[in-house]
Parts: structure tokens; sequence; C-alpha cells
């Protein structure tokens, strides 16, 4: 009933985010962690970015689609969608820059504020999620 709906979706995509804030919170720890650490380069998390590729993709191929008779299970869809749940998010390596002499590139101070959003955004989502459930929770006591 609930399986393949808007609202379960948006479950899974905070779930998703939940796990993406936890992922980042162990790479700016690690930057931090290693701020003095000679020739050493941060990292960053990229997820939001190709969640919001696929999404604009998906809508792209819905608004041209040409329709495709599929006569047989051999046959090729002209358009093919990618499933949001296929999106990893994925750790970038900066190897550009370098913010101390000693070829190390970390910035205590944006990592700090970077950790700082982190926390806000992932307690933002948690409590999202929360409220998800507490709404499905009474939809499936009512009906």
């Amino acid at each position: 009933m609930f399986g393949t709906s808007k609202m379960m979706e948006t479950n899974y995509l905070m779930e998703k985010a939940l796990d993406v804030e936890s992922l980042r919170k162990t790479v700016i720890t690690n930057n931090i962690t290693n701020v003095d650490v000679p020739h050493f380069k941060r990292s960053e998390v990229n997820f939001e970015s190709e969640l919001r590729r696929t999404i604009e993709n998906n809508k792209f191929k819905a608004q041209n689609e040409v329709p495709a008779i599929l006569t047989d299970r051999r046959h090729i869809a002209f358009t093919e969608y990618k499933n949001i749940t296929s999106v990893q998010p994925r750790i970038n390596l900066d190897y550009s820059t370098s913010y101390n002499n000693n070829g190390n590139n970390v910035d205590i101070e944006k990592e700090m504020v970077d950790a700082s959003k982190n926390l806000m955004r992932y307690s933002a989502i948690a409590n999202g999620l929360s409220q998800n459930f507490k709404l499905l929770k009474s939809i499936m006591r009512v009906g």
C-alpha cells in the first residue's frame, strides 16, 4: 500500500540523508584530526548534487519521452530512468589547493563551520523523519 508512495520515497531519501550526514561527520572529523599532518589532503562528501542531477534528468526524460511500443521482452525502451535509490555518496579528495606551507589543505575554521552545519542538518533530517513516522503511525491506526 505505502511501498511505492511518495511518502515512502521521502522516508527513503531522509534515511539516506542521515547516512550521508553520518559519513560526512566521519570525513570532517578525519579532516580535523589531520589538520597538522604534512601533505594531508582534505576530503568532502558529494551526494546532493548527484541526487539533484538524477531527479532533474528523470524529469527531463519524462517531459520529452517518446512512447515506444515494446512487443517483445528483448525490446529496449527509448527512455531509461535512473532510480533515486541507486544514488550513492562519494568521497572526493581535494588535491587542487594547499592551505599551509607543509602541503596540508585543511582549514580548521572551515571544517568547524562544516561540522556545525552537519550537526544542524542531521538534527533537522532526523526530526523530519520522526514526524513522517508519527504521521504514518497515525494513518495506519485510523485505517
